[in-house]
This record gives C-alpha cells, structure tokens and sequence, in this order.
C-alpha cells in the first residue's frame, strides 16, 4: 500500500462488480472471516440519490444534484464491523433499495463532483481499520495501490434471476451501460484485478476463491502488522 495514501498500515481489499454479481455477500462474509471492517461504497450514492429524489430533484440534473449534495450532512461512522450511513441525521434504511432509487443511482454517480467528495469520505475509513470495500471504482480509483484487488462478475440472466429473489426491481442492462459507460470512474476491473465468475459457485466457493488468491499473494505474511 502507498504509504502517500493512507499513511498508516491498515490495509485494504477492493471488491469491484456489477450490481446483483454476488459482491455485496461475499464482501460482508470476507471482512467476517478476517475481521475487517466492512465498507459499501454504493451506500453513499444510494444515500445521496434517495435524499436528491425525496427533495424532488430530478437524478439527471447535474447542478441540483452538487448544490444539494453541499446543503445536507453526510455522517459516516462505525457499527460493529459495518460502515454506518445517516443523511440530516436519517438512517435510510431499505428505501435505498427501492425501485426509485435503483433507476436514479447511476444518474447520480455520474458526477464528478459527486465522486470527488464520496470518494474522499470512502478513503476516510482506511484511517481506522482494515477494511473489506466494495463498489464500482475502488481497486481502480479509490484504492489504486492496494494489492488485493477482485472483480466480481456473473451472467446478466444469473444476476437478473438473484435481484428477482430479492424483490428487486432494476434495469440491469440499463446501468450496466450507463455505469461502464461514465466519464468519470467507470465500472471496469482495474488491470491487476482478479476477476470471479461467479455464475455457476456458490458463496463458499467464491470466498475459497478469495482466500486463496490473498494467500498466494502473502496476504498472511502482511497481516501482521
């Protein structure tokens, strides 16, 4: 890790991926496993386009979007081994999953200046503990010089079949395009990631997976610090 970027020798594991790949579930049982604390970064977003659409602004509006992102207070903190999210001193809770957020997310995160200030909060977390992050940017943008970078991926039918498990309505095709498509921090696996289809594995697997690639790369020499 780049000294320059985090200044202390808390470590951290970028998991990237589409939405409904498995990477949210097999991130939350990785820190579990190792004792990291766990990080969504897509939270934020979520969080920033659930108080954006109950403002009445429209997610496609850029302007409105960055002005109302300096007008309301965004606390991140700790809960146990999870990140915690409030907005003006609202836990959003499972309206971050509703349909209206789905459809205005991606919208919302194709801002640059959305990026900038949510990606400084995201690096924040390093400061305090070894974490297990997930989203879209961190083992290309956020955390560039980590070593342990995953890409988790899986068919668009197999993830289209888990969000209907969930209950979830989403386009995924839609913000594959617009998320992979972005200017600014594209959805994309960073060059020295190791990419997991995880189609046809169970959570297990995927997670052996995991922990065989941290160990071939000394992952167990460098964890203790």
């Amino acid at each position: 890790m780049n000294p320059d970027l985090t200044g202390n020798n808390n470590r951290v594991i970028a998991i990237d991926g589409p939405a409904a790949s498995g990477k949210s579930s097999v991130s939350e049982r990785l820190s579990r496993h190792l004792g990291f604390l766990h990080v969504n970064s897509g939270i934020m977003y979520r969080a920033l386009a659930w108080s954006v659409l109950r403002s009445g602004i429209h997610a496609e509006d850029a302007r409105a979007v960055i002005r109302h992102l300096g007008e309301i207070q965004m606390d991140c903190g700790i809960s146990g081994d999870k990140a915690t999210l409030t907005v003006d001193g609202i836990d959003p809770g499972s309206e971050l999953k509703s349909s209206e957020v789905n459809a205005g997310v991606s919208a919302v995160s194709q801002v640059a200046e959305v990026r900038d200030v949510l990606v400084a909060k995201q690096r924040e977390y390093l400061d305090v503990a070894d974490i297990v992050m997930e989203g879209r940017d961190i083992g290309s943008v956020v955390f560039p010089d980590t070593p342990y970078k995953f890409f988790i991926d899986a068919s668009i039918e197999i993830r289209a079949l888990r969000r209907s498990k969930e209950g979830i309505v989403d386009n995924l095709a839609a913000r594959d395009a617009i998320d992979s498509n972005r200017a600014v921090s594209p959805l994309v696996a960073a060059d020295d990631a190791v990419v997991i289809d995880t189609s046809d594995m169970t959570l297990e697997q995927v997670l052996a997976e995991i922990l065989d690639h941290l160990h071939q790369s000394g992952f167990n020499q460098l964890n203790e610090k």
